[in-house]
């Protein structure tokens, strides 16, 4: 049985991650702060805080080690933390293997579990950041295609759930891609504040060194290739907390993308298919589920609900609060995983969706006119009095929908004024500054986008 369908094998394939979820499991988690107490223990050992030999050979055997997280469960149960018990199962096989030299002394020198955990954490979170920025650049490949290649394609714009006037699918399109691009973007900066090495000591002050902390702070960043902040993070959680909003950035922009395509997707509407022929029935053998669709606006209001909840983190008390450290081990991986499986998904919506243009057109068709209503005002204003145009259309308005008819035939009858009906009855011609939004987007991707090797 699972707690959650992250780590279902019923539902994790349709909810999960699996390769972000394997940098976020328990031995990725231990594995990271091995990596951190091998890195300590050689910059302590470049420094002379601590004989070299023993540096070399806690280094070797860190590198190595393999710990069984269940091995740990009593301890960190029992610490509230598992790096005391993993500090300790280091030692030991460094004694182990150094018997009777002192080099298992050493270990974990001048450090803390804060040190360790958060520096695990951040190596983990930039090969995670590396994975989705991989994923955002090819849904924007993507979509920039599928804007290109619908620029034309006439459809009805809905607001507040209504039918309104014509417009672009590639400037619908361009609108789902543009927040991506900023996304993208903003990911250079949150990656700049949130890849920095912890290391501060029990206190956040390096009391421990004494006049080496500096120098030891100096070599473990050049280590581990992390940039040093200006003072240790251990109660200053915005790093983390802004690459969380983050997270929810791009959940809600894939929340919408994906909530526009189901609604798309509806018999009634008919405007798009997920590819594939979508997701059965038990019973309906008609229906084809846009499975995909509803999987990503799942999983993002999920992740979006979880980011108020990670705001909470903020508050650290003093140099070191647990409550607010069990917050982020609760929410972050779950906002991570929830992220990057919607990330998958709508890549692969988007890069399978069936576009039926002709049903585009034919629900442009089945308003009767009424959405070319604003067309018309404007096109009558040009030779009427602003009201008059207005109430003109108006008029002719409700006489559609009373009586049938359409709208720019109405008008044509009621009035001589020399207005092209025939060219004002094509919405391809009624998509205003569309073409030019949609490249302005584009023109913004071609830019941001990587150059090939010269």
């Amino acid at each position: 049985m699972s707690i959650t369908p992250f780590d279902s094998a019923l539902f994790g394939p349709l909810l999960s991650d699996a390769e972000l979820a394997e940098l976020l499991d328990d031995r990725a988690q231990l594995r990271a702060m091995l990596a951190f107490e091998a890195a300590l223990a050689r910059a302590e050992g470049s420094v002379g805080v601590i004989p070299e030999a023993a540096a070399g050979r806690i280094a070797a055997v860190a590198d190595r080690l393999e710990v069984d997280p269940a091995a740990l469960a009593e301890g960190t149960a029992e610490d509230g933390i598992p790096v005391p018990a993993l500090v300790a199962a280091l030692r030991q096989a460094v004694a182990k293997e150094n018997e009777g030299g002192d080099a298992a002394s050493f270990v974990h020198w001048g450090a803390t579990t804060q040190d360790v955990m958060d520096t695990g954490l951040v190596l983990r979170l930039r090969q995670v950041l590396n994975i989705l920025e991989t994923r955002l650049d090819a849904l924007g490949d993507a979509l920039a295609a599928l804007a290109e290649a619908e620029r034309a394609t006439a459809m009805l714009a809905r607001t507040r759930g209504q039918q309104a006037t014509p417009t672009s699918f590639g400037l619908k399109v361009a609108g789902w891609l543009a927040p991506l691009q900023r996304h993208l973007d903003r990911l250079a900066e949150v990656e700049a504040r949130l890849g920095v090495l912890s290391f501060g000591g029990a206190a956040g002050n390096l009391s421990a060194l004494g006049e080496n902390g500096l120098a030891v702070e100096a070599a473990l960043a050049e280590a581990l290739d992390l940039p040093a902040p200006a003072m240790p993070w251990h109660s200053q959680r915005d790093g983390l907390i802004e690459f969380g909003n983050w997270l929810g950035l791009v959940a809600g922009s894939l929340g919408k993308l994906a909530g526009d395509v189901l609604l798309l997707c509806q018999n009634e509407v008919g405007e798009l298919r997920e590819g594939g022929g979508g997701g059965g029935s038990s019973t309906l053998p008609q229906k084809a589920n846009p499975v995909r669709a509803e999987a990503v606006v799942s999983l993002t209001r999920f992740a979006t609900g979880l980011v108020g909840q990670l705001q909470a983190a903020a508050f650290h008390q003093h140099e070191r609060d647990g409550v607010a450290w069990q917050i982020e081990w609760l929410v972050l991986p779950q906002m991570i995983v929830a992220t990057g499986a919607a990330l998958g998904h709508a890549l692969a919506l988007i890069e399978s969706l069936e576009v039926d243009r002709a049903r585009m057109r034919a629900n442009i068709e089945a308003t009767r006119g009424l959405a070319l209503a604003e067309a018309a005002s404007f096109a009558l204003s040009a030779h009427l009095p602003r009201p008059q145009a207005q109430a003109l259309v108006k008029e002719a308005c409700k006489e559609v929908l009373s009586n049938g008819g359409h709208l720019i035939d109405l008008l044509a009858e009621r009035t001589d004024v020399a207005v092209d009906w025939t060219a004002l009855r094509d919405p391809a011609g009624q998509l205003g500054a569309a073409e030019a939004f949609i490249e302005r987007v584009l023109v913004a991707r071609r830019r941001a986008a990587p150059q090939p090797p010269r």
